[in-house]
């Protein structure tokens, strides 16, 4: 999804201008009637010196060369990062669910980040198995990504490597998460957590995913899924639990998990485990049409599709343009749907008034907007 480059070829029109001398410029030039001097005679000299004068004097009728990739290319988007969030218990004993939001990483990194602006780090970890897990991953998710994992440094996201290079180092930091925890004695082996991250470098959006937490891109009105949920019903994920000789039951891996991406979890990944903290990435180059971002734990999906929560946001930002009211107003929208889980979402916008942009989705829509 990266917006092309568009060529215009523009032809330059000939001019059709008539040239006329001022009476300054013909000042010097002898009146030549019909009974004119002869060629050769004083006033038909002094009358030639005054022509060539007005024509050396004469304005110089080049036409310049214009300059088309100057005039002729539309300025680039540049997002405008703001953000809100909202976390509820719901209808649990006690909360597993963490998040991150850093509208501007370059505050707390500092020299460690030299990539393109604006910079931004979202993150969600819906925990299991005790709130261990989750709480250790906020904990250390920037140091495991832009410190032990040599986040790599660039001037534009149009580098072509850079992608790459971001994906690779998220994905040694969810490893490293996961080893680390093994190790750590405050983390319970049977603790784990899913995990979804999203980065703004510019106009790259990057999301990493393991587990079943989504991102969901409005883009028009329209919901665009930045993730895969990893659940044991997912085709991919089920033959790849059942490669490993494992099993699905009831729509649980090995009847115990309802996810089979996450990290901790030690005492269920004795090799050859299906479960693993392999993240799976998808990213964008962002564009005016890209209005916001939503990252949620599973509570929210559970009970409403991705368009169902873009309508709510959208519906939101158009009557008070806060971020934080519409996460708000999300969650409180999947309590009133009956979800039995906890809650947290982070609503991501890319322009600083969002009121203005907002159209209604395309007639024939069946979801409220």
């Amino acid at each position: 999804m990266v917006a092309g480059a568009v060529v215009i070829h523009q032809s330059i029109p000939v001019l059709d201008v008539q040239y006329r001398c001022t009476a300054k410029e013909i000042e010097g030039i002898v009146n030549m009637s019909a009974a004119a001097a002869a060629p050769s005679s004083p006033a038909f000299r002094q009358a030639e010196r005054g022509l060539e004068a007005a024509a050396a004097a004469a304005v110089d009728l080049t036409v310049p060369e214009m300059d088309l990739s100057a005039s002729t290319e539309p300025p680039q988007f540049v997002p405008s990062i703001r953000s809100g969030s909202f976390s509820d218990i719901g209808h649990r004993s006690f909360m597993e669910d963490e998040h991150i939001r850093i509208d501007d990483l370059s505050a707390p990194l500092g020299s460690l980040l030299r990539c393109p602006a604006p910079s931004a780090f979202y993150a969600v970890f819906d925990g299991h198995g005790g709130p261990d897990a989750a709480a250790y991953i906020k904990r250390h998710a920037i140091r495991f990504l832009f410190e032990d994992a040599k986040f790599p440094w660039a001037s534009s996201e149009a580098d072509k490597d850079f992608v790459e290079s971001v994906e690779n180092s998220v994905r040694q930091a969810f490893l490293l998460a996961d080893l680390a925890m093994a190790e750590d004695c405050t983390v319970s082996s049977s603790s784990g957590t899913t995990a979804l991250t999203a980065l703004v470098f510019g106009r790259l959006l990057l999301v990493a995913n393991a587990g079943d937490c989504r991102a969901v891109l409005c883009r028009k009105g329209k919901a665009v899924e930045m993730s895969q949920d990893h659940k044991p019903i997912h085709a991919s994920e089920r033959q790849r639990v059942e490669q490993c000789g494992a099993f699905v039951y009831d729509g649980y891996l090995n009847g115990v998990l309802s996810v089979t991406r996450a990290l901790g979890d030690w005492d269920l990944k004795v090799p050859p485990s299906p479960l693993i903290p392999e993240p799976e990435f998808r990213h964008a180059v962002l564009t005016e049409d890209d209005e916001f971002l939503i990252i949620g734990c599973d509570g929210i999906w559970d009970v409403m599709s991705s368009q169902y929560a873009v309508s709510v946001v959208r519906r939101g930002l158009r009557r008070h343009d806060d971020p934080q009211r519409c996460a708000r107003e999300l969650v409180m929208e999947a309590l009133r749907l009956n979800t039995a889980d906890n809650l947290t979402v982070v609503v991501i916008c890319f322009s600083e008034s969002m009121a203005i942009r907002l159209r209604p989705v395309a007639t024939g829509s069946s979801v409220p907007d």
